[in-house]
């Protein structure tokens, strides 16, 4: 994608151009129970969502240019047995040499953000610069900033889900790359080490159960709580399991030196004759408040007619 290209597209979907370096400072708000849920995204992160409050509590640890509430995909080059998940990772917020900067490589190319409603475009940096390493396996990439668009558009509130925030995410591959597997990670929430509870919620049983450290992913939602339930984020989506991976697709993770922890909801794409270039659309439900109202948002959300398979 040119940035001729992305900038017709935008232009059509008539948003915002960030005209100058603070226009991607923007927040986004919605009643949800006693108080709001407030989204803001920075121009630091290239329109990435930083913070997520609900009453008055964090629920983002937004530090260098990974942790956020944020999408992000990873591609093998030609070959899925040399997969690694940062070899060839475009990210939205930024590179991992962007670091605690004030700056990111990745480039926003427009922002609209009104009442309850975020949209933005944004082309990805690859999370490693040429030549880095992620562990001992090193970058494939040939470039700083990638050829892939992220289109995201959130909205807080859904329906009569007042906890639930819309998420829906866009990866625009381009034509003339040879994948034959990608991993899209449509949304990730890096938390507070304070959210150290770790659980999956059944929609047809309504239970939580307990899940451990892992890291790892199942076929259920993931919800992580504070130790006293008091405040929860968790995800859900009517677009998951990916076909050909119908066990997997919520994640978790503990980082005890780094103190956060994470959950992510991933889908995968694999073809051996290479995956198709254009657009692939995913559709979340990221859901804040007490664990009580995530896991009844969740169970809610997965018994509307709409979502029915």
């Amino acid at each position: 994608m040119t940035r001729r290209s992305a900038l017709a597209a935008f232009a059509a979907l008539a948003w915002t151009l960030p005209a100058a370096a603070g226009d991607a400072d923007a927040v986004i708000r919605g009643k949800a129970g006693p108080s709001e849920i407030v989204i803001t995204t920075t121009s630091r992160l290239s329109g990435a969502i930083h913070s997520v409050m609900w009453m008055g509590k964090e629920f983002i640890d937004s530090a260098d240019h990974g942790r956020q509430l944020q999408s992000a995909a990873s591609f093998d080059v030609g070959s899925s047995k040399d997969f690694w998940p940062e070899a060839f990772n475009p990210t939205e917020a930024g590179s991992r040499r962007d670091g605690l900067g004030p700056k990111s490589t990745s480039k926003l190319y427009g922002i609209e953000a009104r009442g309850n409603k975020l949209t933005t475009i944004v082309q990805p940096a690859f999370w490693l610069n040429p030549g880095e390493l992620s562990g001992k396996a090193p970058a494939k990439n040939t470039q700083v900033l990638s050829n892939h668009l992220i289109t995201k558009q959130v909205t807080i509130g859904y329906k009569q889900y007042a906890h639930a925030i819309e998420y829906k995410t866009t990866f625009s591959v381009p034509k003339g790359e040879k994948h034959t597997l990608g991993q899209f990670e449509a949304v990730t929430g890096y938390m507070p080490a304070e959210f150290s509870k770790f659980w999956t919620v059944d929609p047809k049983t309504g239970l939580m159960h307990p899940l451990t450290d892992g890291p790892g992913e199942q076929v259920l939602p993931v919800v992580l709580t504070t130790a006293d339930g008091q405040f929860a984020m968790g995800v859900w989506s009517p677009d998951q399991p990916s076909k050909g991976y119908e066990t997997i697709g919520y994640g978790r993770f503990r980082f005890v030196q780094e103190k956060v922890v994470k959950w992510n909801s991933v889908f995968r794409v694999k073809d051996p004759n290479g995956i198709r270039a254009g657009n692939y659309d995913y559709r979340n439900f990221v859901v804040v408040g007490s664990a009580q109202n995530v896991r009844d948002t969740i169970v809610g959300l997965s018994k509307e007619k709409e979502f029915q398979k």
